[in-house]
């Protein structure tokens, strides 16, 4: 069955973005999620139009992250009138009790779309930092802002249960949390069908994402990937956090350091050998998407 492979996180350091295309190029990874705010995002850029190859997403910023528009043009993301929030947690609570407009997450998403888009990008697909449009509250308006940019895919942020019982390693709070929220499955798929937006079968690697053994955790899901009752020809997405440390990362508030490492160089390893069949958001969205004009 089809394998898109995607790193989050293109543009965060030059680490991580120099792994996301020595990956591609060694035919590990499929495509990238790009952030447009972050601070080397036109390093990431430019390195796709090295690499026309490489499907390039928008990793939308809905929390802990610097907004494309300026703080007092969306408020209620805003609340400090400097930055978006900081932790999740913060945000859904806010999110859930009203606090947040839904036009100001359309508005925001659609700056950030258009960012990617005036750097000479087309964006195949788009999800979120820390997966927030699990919500139906933020998955609303992020599909308004995909289809007003005329981005034809969305990732599927729910991970199926063979892919969370191969991740044994995952610490019992993540692998609660990831329980949890599977509860937005049933409105996620019914507002993408509305959409008309293509989406994958679901998601893989997101309870595994940090774990302490990343090689293993890897091994495990592809061969789970293959062992999958699913074999009719549904697409999937590994997501990925793979970079290189660097002191630019050391500066930046984030749980996934060392593992960023493993996760190269387990990709690099273990997907050209695994027989995996790699697919393209393009193909998943019947369109003729490359990753720049």
């Amino acid at each position: 069955m089809p394998l898109l492979i995607n790193a989050d996180d293109f543009g965060l350091t030059p680490g991580v973005n120099r792994s996301i295309v020595e990956l591609h190029q060694g035919h590990a990874l499929t495509s990238a999620t790009l952030m447009a705010t972050a601070a080397f995002f036109n390093d990431a850029v430019a390195l796709v139009r090295a690499n026309p190859g490489l499907e390039v997403g928008c990793h939308v910023l809905l929390v802990d992250a610097t907004p494309a528009l300026l703080p007092a043009e969306i408020p209620t993301l805003c609340p400090d009138r400097q930055s978006l929030r900081p932790s999740l947690g913060r945000f859904a609570a806010d999110l859930y009790t009203g606090r947040i407009r839904e036009a100001e997450i359309e508005a925001e998403a659609t700056a950030q779309i258009r960012r990617l888009q005036a750097a000479g990008l087309r964006v195949s697909h788009i999800d979120t930092h820390k997966h927030t449009h699990l919500f139906p509250r933020v998955l609303r308006p992020l599909l308004r802002a995909a289809r007003a940019c005329g981005v034809p895919a969305i990732r599927n942020p729910f991970e199926p249960d063979w892919a969370l019982r191969a991740t044994p390693a995952a610490s019992r709070l993540r692998r609660l949390a990831v329980i949890a929220l599977d509860s937005n499955r049933r409105a996620f798929h019914r507002l993408v069908a509305e959409s008309g937006l293509a989406t994958p079968a679901g998601t893989i690697g997101v309870l595994a994402t940090g774990t302490a053994d990343v090689p293993s955790a890897l091994r495990s899901l592809l061969a789970a990937l293959a062992k999958s009752p699913h074999q009719d020809g549904r697409v999937w997405e590994l997501v990925c956090h793979p970079g290189y440390p660097d002191q630019h990362l050391d500066q930046i508030r984030t749980r996934l350091r060392a593992s960023r490492a493993e996760e190269h160089a387990a990709l690099l390893d273990q997907v050209p050998r695994s027989g995996v069949e790699l697919g393209s958001w393009s193909s998943l969205a019947g369109t003729s998407v490359n990753s720049s004009a």
